[in-house]
């Protein structure tokens, strides 16, 4: 008879959890369809029905071991508004004595189930205990504890991680392989137009009782799914073949051209492993061991410059965001360091914009709901932030349209890392362009109704006097930041009238946004 109740959340589809290490007939566990996570931001329709499908396979397999699971679709005629109403509820009707969870990465559900958990002992006698999702190498507090009265850099805590799990080290173990920590700059090159990038990894799945479902239960969606076949990877055994994909044909080229951008190739060397992570069904150790063990193998055939950028992204960047994340909860989604208050253009939300950088990048997002990170940062983000747009919108078109998106690493990289809405916690200086980089970076330039090298008149690239303007703009906030010296040297040795122009246009294009 079942006496224990574990709740698993949809994020947390961790197959190697100690859970999971022996079976227990008095334990129940517990996956929802949750819909107050359906109506906190409007979601992409993919990553909905990614994050069910990846549910749903994960109780089948869990059953099929013989774990007793509870399974409430969103549209079961048993599923409460809220998780909490949820779990008083079955652990009443089944006369449950003890709940059990993993800690969420997400602050809301954290202190919900915190909440709850106090009220049940209090009041109904539940005892109850928290457990580690088991999938992230440092401790929610890891990062400030490292950075106590300090200033945080990224760059140490990647040090720190290196020689923790002594990944690419030399055998004193203190020593990084080559002598040589980051290779950062040499990961900036534009892809040659005749460079011959792989196909992406997808996988095949009908997804229309879901997408029906969706619609039946009213729930508003951002895209859709052609012919309602989702080709994300939802499963465990599709995760490790889209991580073996790309240590086989992406991973020689990925730090070379990890930061390139091509209307033509939306995925070109990225990995798109984003979600399997994010939801648990790899462990960043066992995706970093393995590049590793490939790059030892094959050292005269692949570059330490793109292994590297690859690591540093998983145990460098993804684990200090998450502790960024925890360092500034609850107060992150306050932040608003330019106090910038527009609204998103409606283009954001169907990809019809005469910018073509911007179109691209939107379109890949709308239509797939992925894009990397240079198009989200450098593209998106940036533009974002030249318009002045809300933190608060950002963050929430982010995290609705990205089916990888999860609060935990989002909003450090909305809110901080692209709108600078912390004041530079995480970034020594705002992430921002003109064309220039665009076009170095890119093949968006070509066909485009603007000019990147015109920096006024109808015909100029918005980028150009968007960009003079957030920096005259933002004068009083910025000058004094040392990195922002030769910005601002510029700014002051510009022809006055040229100035004058390029500013009038800059606040032409910010009055006539919408329709850019």
């Amino acid at each position: 008879m079942h006496k224990t109740l574990r709740l698993i959340l949809g994020d947390q589809l961790n197959h190697a959890h100690s859970w999971f290490q022996k079976k227990d007939d008095s334990v129940l566990y517990l996956m929802i369809e949750q819909r107050s996570e359906m109506d906190y931001t409007r979601h992409h329709v993919q990553k909905i029905a990614a994050f069910f499908s990846a549910m749903r396979q994960f109780c089948a397999e869990k059953r099929a071991q013989g774990f007793s699971f509870l399974y409430y679709k969103l549209d079961d005629k048993h599923n409460l508004p809220t998780f909490s109403e949820n779990i008083r509820d079955i652990l009443k009707k089944r006369q449950l004595i003890h709940f059990e969870y993993q800690q969420p990465d997400e602050y809301r559900l954290d202190e919900e189930l915190a909440i709850l958990c106090g009220e049940l002992t209090e009041m109904e006698g539940i005892s109850h205990q928290s457990y580690s999702t088991e999938h992230f190498l440092t401790n929610r507090d890891e990062v400030s504890n490292l950075f106590a009265g300090k200033k945080f850099l990224m760059e140490t805590f990647y040090q720190h991680m290196r020689r923790k799990y002594q990944i690419l080290m030399e055998k004193d173990m203190r020593t990084p392989l080559t002598g040589k920590w980051n290779y950062d700059h040499d990961n900036r090159k534009k892809l040659p137009k005749d460079m011959v990038v792989p196909s992406p990894k997808t996988f095949d799945k009908d997804v229309s009782e879901i997408v029906a479902m969706l619609a039946l239960q009213n729930v508003a969606t951002i895209g859709k799914i052609d012919n309602n076949n989702l080709t994300w990877a939802t499963n465990r055994d599709e995760a490790l073949t889209l991580l073996e994909h790309f240590i086989g044909t992406q991973l020689a080229n990925f730090g070379a051209y990890e930061d390139a951008m091509s209307a033509a190739h939306r995925v070109a060397f990225h990995s798109q492993l984003s979600f399997c992570l994010n939801v648990k069904l790899l462990h960043p150790l066992e995706v970093v061991k393995m590049v590793e063990r490939y790059y030892l193998k094959h050292q005269n055939t692949i570059s330490i410059a793109s292994v590297e950028g690859f690591v540093r992204q998983i145990i460098g960047w993804r684990e200090y965001v998450r502790g960024i994340y925890w360092y500034n909860m609850p107060n992150y989604p306050n932040m608003n360091y330019f106090n910038h208050q527009k609204t998103l253009p409606e283009y954001f939300w169907t990809g019809k914009t005469g910018m073509n950088c911007l179109q691209q990048s939107l379109k890949n997002s709308l239509e797939h709901a992925y894009a990397h990170h240079i198009q989200r940062l450098m593209i998106i983000g940036n533009f974002s932030l030249l318009i002045g747009a809300a933190p608060r919108e950002v963050d929430s078109w982010y995290l609705g349209v990205y089916a990888d998106a999860v609060e935990w690493v989002q909003m450090p990289n909305t809110r901080a890392m692209s709108q600078y809405a912390d004041g530079g916690q995480m970034a020594t200086k705002p992430y921002t362009a003109s064309a220039n980089y665009v076009q170095k970076m890119s093949d968006y330039c070509e066909g485009c109704k603007y000019n990147p090298k015109l920096k006024h008149g109808d015909k100029s690239c918005p980028l150009n006097s968007l960009y003079w303007n957030f920096y005259e703009q933002h004068r009083e906030l910025l000058s004094k930041n040392v990195r922002l010296a030769i910005t601002y040297s510029q700014l002051e040795k510009m022809d006055k009238d040229e100035k004058a122009k390029i500013l009038a246009q800059g606040a032409v294009y910010l009055d006539q946004v919408e329709k850019l």
